[in-house]
Formats: structure tokens, C-alpha cells, sequence
């Protein structure tokens, strides 16, 4: 997908990644040899290899392809690929935004956002939802009829943590372990779908936003979320979790009439274009807001 800077400048559009998996996911022989790789098993296996110190030797030819500036992340002798794939930030590096009226990226990414409509359907991950069968919900899922889908769409070389876009009083923790589903691959030319990813979200009540669905998406093999809080009050830019290996999905389900999303996403997203953005750069703002507060 076509992605820019919030500048206007235009990034390289598909990672490897996303090469290797359009190929995947594309075709049908593509889709038949994809098939025992999203087996829960292959994942636990590839899963405890990226955890093994063995993996340690995967962690420097990464870093020269990515042409990640490690001297942005912490100073830490990794023990697994895992371990620093999972890699903390230097303080200061992510600063949020000060701001309580804005809404904030919750992770480094590329965004696109999408009105929610009865109808609306959304790739994720090469499936399509709705929002009722992406929440499993359809009763909470028409709450946010006329509201926005925040897609924050992580690849391999961003940050893998991500932190809460406003304060509020976090909700339980809801976990879907994903649908493996049975698939004709000629068949299934036109909607080539093997699976559901697993995923997490929670409803935030939020004072400024009302209340809005945060949820972490699963890669395939591993992609592994790792959440810390449960049930809490919880503060802007505090860390909510993060990803093991895998390129991952964080989303942001906001109600109508609750937010104005900055003009330069809405026209990126409408014209088909990903924005790039960084953890705790603003997004958008608080419906209704005037100069020095809120109606």
C-alpha cells in the first residue's frame, strides 16, 4: 500500500513483508502452501525457537536490513530474537503529546482510518471484517455505527510497543483465539481468507472520547500480545503492551461525533494512501473543542 510522511513526502511503499505475504495470500497456490505455516502448532514451534538463545544470531543481519538507529532503543544484551524484537525505547524518544483534548497514536505505524458505516466492511490482515464479527459483538458493535476505525498497521522494522491514546478507566480484557478456517483454494479466489487472527481488545471509558475499543491483532506464525493491565485507570502514554515477532495490528474504535480526525489522515485514508505516523504524535482531537477547552 502507498504510504506518506506527514509532511507529504512519499515512503517506500511494500516492505519484503508485505511482498511475501501479498504473494501468499494472492494466489491460490499461494494460499494452499500458507496453510500448515498458520497452523497452531508451526506457531508454537517458530515461537519457542524465537524465545531459544539460539536466535540471538538472527538479531544482527535484522538490524542492517531494517536500518534500525539503535541508539534510539535502550542498551541491552539480548538473550533471544524475541527479546529484541520486543526491544524498549530511550526515554524521551516517544515524548506524547501534552494535550488531553487530542487523541494520540498509540504506536509507530502506518494509519489508515475508515468511517464506520452499517455496511463497512475492513482488510485486516488479508480478512475482511465487519466491525461485529472483528468485536464478536454485534450489540456493542452498532454502538459505533457513524464513528471511525483507527488501522494502525505495524511491520517488522517498527517499534513493537504500544501505549494508551487517552486516559481513562480500562475495561476486562476480551481474547479471541482466532478461527482456522477450511479452505478450497481455486475455489476462494475472490475472498481468500485461512483465518481470524487472535486478538485482544477492551472497551476504554474514556472523559474526553467517551467510551472506545482498543484491541491488538496477532500476527501470523507468532505475533504474540502481551498485555499488562487488566481491569485500571489508566493515563496517555503509558505503556499498554507490546508484540512479539510478527508484524502486528493495533486498531481504534471511536464512537460518532466524538472526534475530529486530523485533516491530512482523512485524506491520505481517502485517496488510498497509509500516513506514517509515530507513538504519541497527535491524530486527531475531541469533537466540539473550542479555544482553551470544550463546549
Amino acid at each position: 500500500m502507498k504510504q506518506k510522511y506527514r509532511n507529504g513526502t512519499i515512503a517506500e511503499a511494500d516492505s519484503g513483508q508485505d511482498r511475501l505475504l501479498k504473494l501468499f495470500y494472492g494466489h491460490a497456490a499461494g494460499r494452499l502452501l500458507l496453510k500448515p505455516l498458520i497452523h497452531p502448532i508451526v506457531s508454537e514451534l517458530a515461537g519457542r525457537l524465537l524465545s531459544s538463545g539460539v536466535s540471538c544470531l538472527l538479531i544482527r543481519p535484522f538490524i542492517r536490513k531494517h536500518h534500525i538507529d539503535m541508539d534510539q532503543f535502550e542498551p541491552v544484551k539480548y538473550k533471544s530474537y524475541n527479546e529484541f524484537f520486543a526491544r524498549r525505547i530511550r526515554p524521551g524518544m516517544r515524548p506524547a503529546d501534552p494535550d488531553p483534548g487530542h487523541l494520540i497514536s498509540p504506536c509507530d505505524s502506518k494509519l489508515t482510518v475508515y468511517p464506520i458505516a452499517e455496511d463497512s466492511r475492513f482488510e485486516i490482515k488479508h480478512t475482511v471484517y465487519t466491525v461485529a464479527s472483528l468485536l464478536r459483538d454485534p450489540e456493542l458493535a452498532r454502538t459505533f455505527t457513524g464513528g471511525y476505525l483507527f488501522l494502525f498497521r505495524l511491520t517488522v522494522d517498527d517499534y513493537h510497543r504500544y501505549i494508551y491514546a487517552a486516559d481513562g478507566e480500562k475495561g476486562p480484557t476480551v481474547r479471541i483465539p482466532g478461527v482456522y478456517h477450511t479452505v478450497n483454494p481455486i475455489a476462494n479466489d475472490y475472498f481468500p481468507v485461512y483465518r481470524e487472527n487472535v486478538r485482544e481488545y477492551s472497551i476504554l471509558h474514556s472523559p474526553v472520547f467517551g467510551d472506545m475499543v482498543m484491541m491488538e491483532v496477532g500476527a501470523m506464525l507468532v505475533g504474540r500480545i502481551v498485555n499488562h493491565q487488566e481491569r485500571a485507570e489508566v493515563v496517555r502514554g503509558q505503556e499498554k503492551g507490546y508484540f512479539q515477532f510478527g508484524g502486528s495490528t493495533v486498531i481504534l474504535i471511536l464512537k460518532d461525533g466524538t472526534v475530529d480526525v486530523d485533516e491530512d489522515i482523512l485524506e491520505n485514508s481517502r485517496a488510498g494512501w497509509e500516513t506514517i505516523v509515530k507513538m504519541g504524535e497527535k491524530i486527531g482531537e475531541k469533537t466540539g473543542r473550542v479555544a482553551g477547552g470544550f463546549e
